[in-house]
C-alpha cells in the first residue's frame, strides 16, 4: 500500500533508479518524467505529495517549480532539488523548495533528506486523504426538494456521490452525512464543483471545527489501517507532532 505520490523529474537515469527505490521503501510510489513539458501535464492531472526536480535540467527546474506552486492540487506539495555542480542555481532553488539532494548521490544520502521531510510527506497525504465508503448523503437546496444519494468517497474538503439528479457546478447547497461508528449526524454548507452523468462532487465550504476535527481524525484512523506497520509508526509519531 502506497501512502503517496511523488513527481520525479530528471533526465538522469541513474538518479531515476537511485530515487525510486528509495521511495519505494517508503511507501510512496514514484512517477518519472525527463522534462518541464511532461513534468507540466502531470501536475495539472494528478495530485502528488512530493515534487523531486532535478537541476541539472537548468531553467526547466525553476518553470517546474513554478507549475507546482500554481497547481491547485500540488502548490502545497513537498518539494526537493536534487542539486548539482551550480552553487548558485542551487542556493536559489532551496530558497524556493523544502529541501535539497546534494550530488554526489547515494542511498544513504538520500535517506538521509528524506528522513526529516517524511512526516512532511505524511501530512500532505493525510490533508488529501480520500477515501473510498457509500454512506447516504442527503443534499438540501434551498426552495427545491431534497436529493437522497450515496457517496462515492470523502475527503476533509469534500466527497464524491451518485445520483441521478442533475446540478450545476457552482451551484450552493447543504450536505447532510454521518460518518460509519458515528451517530451524530454532519451537516456543511457545500458548492457542486463537477457533475457528470450519474456522478457529482461536492465541496465543503463551512464545516465547524468540532465536525472538522471529527473527519480527519477519521480519515486518519483509515488511512493508518490501510499502511504497512513501519509506515503506521511513524505515522502516528507525525500525527503526535501536528
Amino acid at each position: 500500500m502506497s501512502i503517496g505520490l511523488a513527481l520525479l523529474v530528471s533526465d538522469d537515469s541513474a538518479a531515476i533508479r537511485q530515487f525510486s527505490l528509495a521511495l519505494r521503501e517508503l511507501s510512496i510510489s514514484p512517477q518519472a518524467c525527463q522534462d518541464a513539458v511532461s513534468a507540466g501535464l502531470l501536475l495539472k492531472r494528478r495530485k502528488f505529495d512530493a515534487v523531486i526536480i532535478d537541476l541539472q535540467l537548468g531553467e526547466q527546474s525553476g518553470h517546474i517549480l513554478d507549475e507546482a506552486r500554481l497547481s491547485p492540487s500540488n502548490r502545497t506539495a513537498v518539494t526537493f532539488g536534487i542539486g548539482d555542480n551550480d552553487a548558485e542555481v542551487t542556493s536559489a532553488f532551496r530558497k524556493k523548495s523544502h529541501f535539497v539532494f546534494e550530488r554526489p548521490l547515494s542511498a544513504r544520502s538520500i535517506r538521509k533528506t528524506l528522513k526529516p521531510a517524511y512526516g512532511l510527506i505524511l501530512r500532505e497525504r493525510r490533508r488529501y486523504c480520500r477515501y473510498s465508503v457509500s454512506i447516504p448523503v442527503v443534499i438540501q437546496r434551498e426552495n427545491r426538494q431534497e436529493i437522497r444519494c450515496k457517496s462515492v468517497n470523502i475527503s476533509g474538503g469534500g466527497m464524491a456521490l451518485t445520483t441521478q439528479v442533475s446540478l450545476t457546478p457552482e451551484e450552493k447547497v447543504r450536505v447532510q452525512f454521518t460518518l460509519p461508528d458515528h451517530t451524530a449526524p454532519f451537516s456543511t454548507k457545500s458548492t457542486i464543483c463537477w457533475s457528470q452523468t450519474g456522478q457529482l462532487g461536492v465541496r465543503f465550504v463551512s464545516i465547524s471545527d468540532k465536525h472538522k476535527s471529527e473527519l480527519q481524525g477519521w480519515l486518519s484512523q483509515k488511512l493508518e489501517e490501510t499502511l504497512p506497520e513501519f509506515v503506521a509508526a511513524q505515522f502516528r509519531d507525525g500525527e503526535a507532532g501536528l
